[in-house]
């Protein structure tokens, strides 16, 4: 067994293999990411779903001359493996291992870095267009799923794209999910063709009969052009893809190595831009992940003999969100949550169920969330935008437009904030405390524990008036940490008393406060806790009465200095004449690589003991031995 797959090193390799070759290389590809990601964690589901596909354009065209993009990157496994990466998978996703997307810099068949979806159109139709300029002659092939297809970015590119004269294909694959369900329009048209290609057999037909017509002067014939075009509009009605410059061939089966390698080979004979759909299962060839895709998109390690995840530590912060928001809509009927195409990793699962009317869905569309949500905000509604923080970047402008500039009551959910880990660059969200913070009106909160979360939750919703964001993190936290008072409008809690250094902390870097104090106190440094419950408005009274007392204070987060929480606090004390000792801990102006949360909390010098040495540094205690410092 896996015979095949450790001769396949380039994809060379593939080249003059057989059909029943393929399909045992299919096979074994299969067991192989099933094996490997059940260790490392990571997207599987999508990746089941390419493998014939992937094989397909390996066979065809010639990479790295040829250029494939791949469309979001969490379907790219297959590729690596193609390409002489398959010995390096059990360093997936881990500090200096292989990424989980896409990566130039990690070989030359990754034509372009990605991570969010509906980029690759604009990424390839660029490339192509650089290709003709310099008049060079490769292929480029952009692979977007339907799900990255409801991207508004994805028909700004169709629309340019088919301006153009330039030879190039989009291959949509077409497996009617993101990562949850697909949802609109688009997804209904593409269902439609899947389920009448009929449609292609009758458009054949009248081709060749009007070909075969002789000349019968131009009126009739366009008369004729009519007839066609009103048939296949009655039949199929608004061949989008036609419509916008495109050649369209398909649908064809995904999972059919050969039919899809005739596609490829017609498409490559073709003048212009051509689309072609192909139709796969997510999951497929791995029962669990057929009949659970959006679970096994992205995946924690897990057991392949029932699917069942190895570690599960209980409910985290996307669950408790979804549970309290559907306690609190319980009682408000004006209440809506609305989702970008992840109900299930933003824990709205439950509130879709139960509030059916009012959850909304609208597919990978971040912009047009916010916008719809501020549309709602303005006749009287509260809306509720569940988005991770990495994809809230995409919907900045709106967030800044639509919503602050007129002081509209929208609630922005802000999940994954700080470091992801495994995921990386593309999806850590340390950059949503330095794009909010500058937006005027915008209020911004962050919870310690589960317990200070409800209370944002419900004081967000019900009690505030005007845009506001709370940002929590990936994964699970504490239930509760310190002891709750009421929710006051930009007011901090002071939770440790001393007298020699000030830490004010946000978020989940309380409990590194609280234990980073713990360790000061062993070694005579007696701190001041601010638990910043208001990232932006700061406490200012709280702030400037501590850092006046221990002329000393240190802030941590989980976001990048620049422009973050820290930089705020600095700001704010050098404003009001406040000279004093600061230091700030957050991430630095890079980009984060993917690798564990403690390991890049380590590199980072953002875990308690490369604090607690920085903070005796600043106190300057001689008498202290820094080396010396407990360990924990």
């Amino acid at each position: 067994m896996a015979d095949l797959i450790n001769r396949v090193n380039s994809p060379d390799d593939i080249k003059n293999m057989s059909l029943d070759e393929l399909n045992e290389l299919a096979t074994e590809i299969r067991m192989f990411l099933i094996d490997k990601v059940s260790k490392t964690g990571g997207h599987l589901a999508s990746n089941l779903g390419v493998v014939e596909l992937t094989l397909a354009l390996h066979r065809v065209f010639d990479s790295p001359s040829d250029k494939i993009v791949w469309d979001v990157g969490h379907q790219s496994y297959v590729h690596k493996i193609i390409t002489g990466r398959k010995d390096q998978f059990d360093t997936l996703r881990k500090l200096g291992g292989l990424s989980g997307f896409p990566k130039a810099n990690e070989s030359e068949h990754d034509a372009f870095n990605t991570g969010h979806s509906s980029t690759s159109i604009s990424a390839a139709l660029g490339i192509a267009k650089a290709r003709d300029l310099k008049k060079e002659s490769s292929s480029v092939i952009a692979v977007i799923g339907d799900g990255a297809m409801t991207g508004g970015m994805a028909f700004e590119a169709l629309n340019n794209a088919g301006r153009f004269p330039n030879n190039f294909i989009v291959i949509l694959n077409d497996n009617e999910m993101s990562i949850s369900k697909n949802v609109g329009g688009l997804s209904k048209y593409l269902s439609k063709i899947r389920t009448e290609p009929f449609y292609f057999k009758v458009k054949e037909d009248i081709d060749l009969i009007l070909k075969k017509i002789p000349a019968i002067g131009k009126s009739a014939a366009k008369a004729l052009g009519r007839v066609k075009g009103s048939i296949k509009y009655m039949i199929m009605p608004g061949i989008i893809f036609e419509e916008l410059g495109f050649k369209y061939l398909g649908p064809v089966d995904g999972h059919n190595t050969t039919e899809i390698e005739k596609l490829l080979n017609i498409a490559k004979t073709i003048k212009g831009p051509v689309l072609i759909h192909v139709c796969t299962q997510k999951g497929k060839g791995y029962t669990y992940a057929e009949e659970n895709p959006h679970v096994f998109h992205g995946i924690a390690p897990f057991e392949v003999e029932t699917g069942e995840l190895i570690a599960n530590s209980g409910p985290g912060y996307s669950e408790i969100f979804g549970n309290e928001l559907c306690r609190i809509a319980q009682d408000d009927d004006k209440v809506v949550a609305i989702s970008a195409a992840m109900p299930h990793g933003t824990g709205l699962e439950p509130f879709s169920k139960k509030f059916p009317e009012r959850f909304f869905d609208v597919g990978i569309a971040e912009q047009h969330a916010v916008t719809f949500a501020a549309g709602l905000a303005r006749n009287g509604i509260t809306p509720v935008v569940a988005l991770y923080s990495s994809f809230l970047q995409r919907a900045y402008d709106q967030v800044l437009h639509d919503v602050a500039i007129q002081n509209l009551h929208v609630v922005f959910a802000i999940d994954r904030a700080g470091i992801v880990g495994e995921d990386g660059e593309t999806h850590q969200g340390i950059y949503d405390v330095s794009f909010l913070n500058h937006i005027p009106n915008m209020t911004m909160l962050a919870p310690c524990d589960y317990a200070e979360f409800a209370l944002m939750i419900e004081y967000a919703v019900k009690v505030h008036n005007g845009p506001i964001a709370i940002r929590y993190p990936r994964g699970r936290g504490v239930d509760k940490l310190i002891d709750t008072e009421p929710i006051k409008f930009g007011k901090s809690l002071l939770v440790r008393e001393g007298s020699d250094l000030t830490i004010v902390a946000i978020g989940n870097k309380v409990e590194v406060a609280l234990k980073v104090a713990d360790m000061l106190e062993d070694v005579g440094i007696s701190c001041d806790v601010i638990y910043s419950r208001f990232i932006k408005p700061l406490d200012e009274k709280l702030l400037f009465s501590s850092a006046i007392k221990t002329r000393r204070i240190i802030a941590i987060e989980d976001n990048v200095i620049a422009g973050g929480f820290g930089s705020r606090v600095l700001e704010t004390l050098n404003q009001n004449g406040i000279n004093i000792k600061t230091k700030i801990f957050g991430y630095p102006d890079k980009f984060i690589p993917h690798g564990s949360k403690i390991e890049l909390q380590s590199i980072y010098r953002l875990d308690e003991q490369a604090i607690v040495k920085d903070a005796i540094k600043l106190v300057n205690k001689e008498r202290v031995n820094v080396e010396a410092v407990p360990k924990k």
